[in-house]
Formats: structure tokens, sequence, C-alpha cells
């Protein structure tokens, strides 16, 4: 990688960070662990910047690091430390607010009514946090079909909630972040 090449990726990624950092919270629910995670995903971008090819998604490239490194952390921590049960009583606490997940499933289950080529759009623009002109480039369409797409998308969306009308699977609601997540990580790669 030469000089320019190099302080061109620098700068694109640093660039990345507030995306990176937001999307570690949306996967760890915790700031902290957060931060620590987007920062070893940056860290591990830099390392691997000779294996990224210019001119393609950085985005999709480090939001894949850091989803893989989440992961991994989830796998490994498991069996590395020992539940202390008195801690747990003390910290454990019941969320008892299940409005929010109750209405990230109800959009779900309304995505699933819009058309493929809607939704597509809508999951790119609203869940990826993509630019119109670099979700166009994914899909292989002009900028203005994707804005078309994603308009479209929340016209029908705000007219499935005013009438209720859309099929419940009976999936549970806490899942519904991680089907959201999929299907990103599906339409980016």
């Amino acid at each position: 990688m030469d000089q320019q090449t190099q302080k061109s990726f620098e700068r694109d990624l640093i660039a990345l960070i507030p995306h990176l950092r937001a999307f570690a919270r949306s996967l760890c629910g915790n700031a902290a662990m957060a931060d620590d995670l987007a920062q070893e995903a940056v860290a591990k971008a830099w390392a691997s910047r000779g294996s990224f090819t210019m001119g393609t998604n950085m985005k999709a490239w480090t939001f894949m690091i850091l989803r893989n490194q989440f992961y991994s952390d989830k796998r490994r921590s498991w069996r590395s430390v020992a539940l202390d049960q008195e801690m747990a009583e003390r910290t454990l606490v019941a969320n008892t607010n299940f409005d929010s997940a109750i209405a990230l499933d109800d959009l779900r289950q309304a995505m699933l009514m819009l058309p493929e080529n809607q939704r597509e759009a809508l999951i790119l623009i609203g869940a990826g946090g993509f630019s119109y002109e670099e979700a166009a480039r994914m899909i292989g369409v002009a900028i203005g079909t994707v804005k078309s797409r994603v308009s479209r998308a929340r016209a029908e969306l705000v007219q499935l909630f005013e009438t209720g009308h859309y099929p419940r699977d009976g999936k549970p609601a806490g899942q519904a972040m991680a089907s959201m997540l999929r299907d990103l990580e599906r339409l980016a790669a």
C-alpha cells in the first residue's frame, strides 16, 4: 500500500469510528463494552489494511470485522468467567419495559409485507446507515431509484401501522434486531 493510499485508508477509517461505535452499542447494549469493541475493530482493520481493496465498501468491511469480533468475544466469554452467585443477585435486574422490543418486532413483521426491492433499500439506508449513493452501487440501480424505493417503503409502513393489517409470525420479539442485522449483513455482503 503506497503512502497516498494509506493516508486515504486512514482518513476513511477514522470517519467510520462513530458508525462503528453506534453499531457496537446496538450489539452490546453497554457503552463501555461497545467502545472497547469498536476500538478493537478499528485496530484489526488497521492491521488488516493490506487485505482491503480500495474502492470497495469500507463500512461493510469494518462492520463485518466488528461483528465477527463481537461473536468471537461472546463465544470465549462463557468459558472464561465463573458465575459469582452473590454478585449476580446484586446486579441482575429484570427488564420490565418490553415496549421497544415489541415495536421493533412489529416493524420487522410489517417490513416483511414490503416488496423485496423496497425492503432491501430501506434496510440498507435505515438500518445499515449507508448513503443513497452507496446503496445504489450495492443494489446496482440509480440513486433516484433507491430514493423512490425508500420513500414508497416508508409510506407503505405508515399505512400498515395505521391499519394494523400485517401478519404476526409468533417469533419472539427479542429476536427482531438479530433478524434485521442478518438481513443487513446479507445485503451488504
